[in-house]
């Protein structure tokens, strides 16, 4: 899932943990991330700093592994917290660790930064920079569009032009069991009262999530159940589709940046700016509250605009050079 990234954007890797392994537990990965990165830091590359992005259990481990060999970490995507540790699991609790464990913090809000100086931070080494997620969503689709015309219409050449596209990302580990039977329940239900609407939705290769999606909504000829898709081709349908409904974190930024309505499968957010600025709307995993709130969308276009040109508060696509300009004035 990361080679293809790294092509899109020209990036060549050094190292390779090889770490992919099917249906693998938390514990295998930190593991693996924690003994590899140590390896590479105390042997083959000897940083002064090391820089992580994110909440994943890579994110976290590596932060780990830095701090075992007493280098400093510089975390990017700083600050965010859901106040609840098993929502979402494990993200919320390796953002905690990993602050802990941090030297300098690149916040995406005002609101991150606050909550890291509530919790002890020191406010010189916390800056509000927005979200590196900004600007490699308008890179990326700078990118495309200097690319073959039909290179992803063609990809895509199942979609009906004349309907409404929804698209749909879920891969939760909160929301594995019942959950996934309900949010695959709205979805069925949503495209069976509007003939003039059609989902997409890359599953995720879990099996946990294909066995839900595949079991309940596989026959529906409205509903595209595709492969996981390689970030260019999952941006240019987000710059296509008419709404988002997603239990996942980064494209919550990503969507409002093009002005796409997001619904979030989730009963709490770390992402709260985007709530309180009207980009985003909780609904849980209740489906008769997802069907609701799509329904709104598809049918008042007052409170569809409402939402599709609030304010993102994300950033503007420049913070990977004021990440840049702090690192040169803090080390300098």
């Amino acid at each position: 899932m990361l080679d293809q990234v790294l092509e899109f954007f020209d990036i060549k890797a050094d190292y390779d943990l090889n770490l992919m392994k099917p249906n693998q537990a938390l514990v295998d990965i930190s593991s693996d991330v924690l003994k590899g990165i140590t390896t590479i830091i105390q042997q083959d590359f000897t940083p002064d700093y090391v820089v992580v992005q994110g909440d994943t259990t890579t994110a976290m481990a590596g932060a780990l592994a830095a701090f075992y060999s007493k280098v400093q970490v510089i975390h990017i995507e700083a600050g965010l917290r859901s106040e609840d540790k098993y929502s979402p699991f494990p993200e919320e609790m390796n953002r905690v660790l990993i602050g802990r464990m941090t030297d300098l913090h690149f916040a995406p809000t005002e609101n991150s930064k606050q909550n890291l100086i509530r919790e002890g931070v020191h406010p010189a080494s916390v800056f509000n920079v927005g979200n590196t997620v900004i600007d490699a969503l308008l890179l990326g689709l700078s990118t495309i569009k200097k690319s073959e015309s039909g290179t992803f219409s063609d990809y895509f050449n199942f979609l009906d032009k004349s309907k409404r596209l929804i698209l749909v990302t879920g891969h939760r580990r909160e929301n594995f069991g019942e959950p996934f039977e309900n949010i695959c329940y709205a979805l069925k239900q949503i495209v069976d009262t509007h003939d003039d609407v059609e989902i997409v939705y890359p599953v995720h290769l879990n099996p946990n999530v294909q066995e839900p999606v595949q079991r309940i909504l596989k026959d529906d000829p409205r509903i595209h159940l595709i492969e996981p898709l390689g970030y260019p081709y999952l941006i240019w349908l987000l710059d296509l589709c008419y709404l988002v409904i997603t239990d996942s974190g980064g494209i919550q930024e990503e969507a409002p940046a093009l002005g796409k309505p997001v619904l979030v499968m989730r009963d709490v957010t770390e992402r709260q700016e985007g709530v309180e600025a009207g980009t985003a709307k909780l609904v849980g995993t209740n489906t008769q509250v997802i069907v609701q709130e799509a329904t709104k969308l598809l049918n008042d276009q007052d409170h569809y605009h409402s939402m599709a040109k609030a304010v993102n508060p994300y950033g503007d696509g420049t913070t990977s050079q004021q990440v840049i300009s702090e690192l040169v004035l803090s080390y300098s």
